[in-house]
């Protein structure tokens, strides 16, 4: 069991949570991710990124959005719960080195993974530039973190309530067409947007990672659920990623693979299935008989 330190909502479906996990929080570098389970009873096993760990405290710090069952669930959750299982850290660490200007691309809830990322770019000696998207203000997370490490900060919304109205893609080319161009892109979001951010980089011939969140169950590489094709060759986020050159990833692909469960999670969302009504008359009778 893993206790909830501290709990925030950072907007109205997004939260972040300080989870008691020492030996996760010790051993974690930037990049790599966990798996939790929020109830023993039948749950739903799902990957969330490291956005943070403090040593001292013991603890991690994870940023979630709620589009989900088990994201739903565990944003109920208050301070001094215990989420029942959490595993990690998982995925290849992301390679930092000092390479010159870094740009981190973070789009909606991506900001929170690409934190620790600019981060230790940042203390690694290079130069960082942050461009933030989100659909409107209200919808941006970790801003104040973010400009703190950031040597620029630029900030992009869709309806222009913040910072500048377009997409990430357009400070991205201007960058990359600019007299300081990027020696690295680390793009974390949305598929489409990661996609459109690696066609943008690539006739500049900036290296760009991204890093890829895709179906996962039990992240060492057995179920295949987070196969991806980079490069013509079949690669698995969770043991061989979750970071790729964003170049050679096929991106069309793992979105219509994204796309696999959507009619039965849109079916299911005023549906409560048989299976789950069978599973909580279990777990009822079990609590009865004790």
């Amino acid at each position: 069991m893993h206790r909830i330190l501290k709990k925030t909502q950072l907007s109205n479906d997004v939260f972040r949570m300080e989870v008691e996990a020492p030996l996760i929080a010790r051993e974690r570098k930037p990049g790599q991710f966990i798996i939790l389970q929020v109830d023993t009873n039948f749950g739903e096993r799902i990957p969330l990124t490291i956005g943070d760990a403090d040593i001292e405290k013991g603890s991690i710090t994870l940023v979630f959005q709620t589009v989900g069952l088990t994201t739903k669930l565990l944003a109920s959750k208050q301070e001094g719960d215990e989420i029942a299982a959490l595993v990690g850290p998982l995925g290849r660490p992301t390679h930092i080195e000092k390479v010159g200007h870094v740009v981190c691309v973070g789009g909606g809830i991506g900001v929170a993974p690409s934190y620790p990322i600019a981060q230790a770019f940042k203390k690694a000696g290079n130069k960082v530039t942050i461009i933030m998207g989100a659909r409107s203000q209200n919808l941006f997370v970790m801003t104040d973190e973010m400009r703190a490490i950031a040597d620029e900060l630029i900030l992009i919304t869709d309806d222009g309530s913040s910072g500048r109205k377009g997409l990430v893609t357009e400070p991205l080319k201007e960058l990359c067409e600019g007299p300081n161009k990027p020696d690295l892109a680390i793009v974390i979001g949305p598929p489409i947007m990661m996609k459109f951010c690696a066609l943008t980089t690539k006739p500049f011939g900036v290296k760009t990672i991204a890093s890829l969140n895709t179906i996962m169950v039990d992240g060492t590489g057995m179920c295949g659920g987070c196969r991806v094709s980079v490069g013509g060759q079949t690669k698995f986020v969770c043991v061989d990623g979750p970071e790729f050159d964003a170049h050679q990833v096929d991106f069309d692909n793992m979105m219509k693979r994204l796309r696999t469960f959507k009619p039965r999670e849109m079916w299911a969302k005023d549906h409560l299935c048989n299976l789950m009504q069978a599973a909580d008359a279990l777990q009822e009778k079990q609590g009865g008989t004790k």
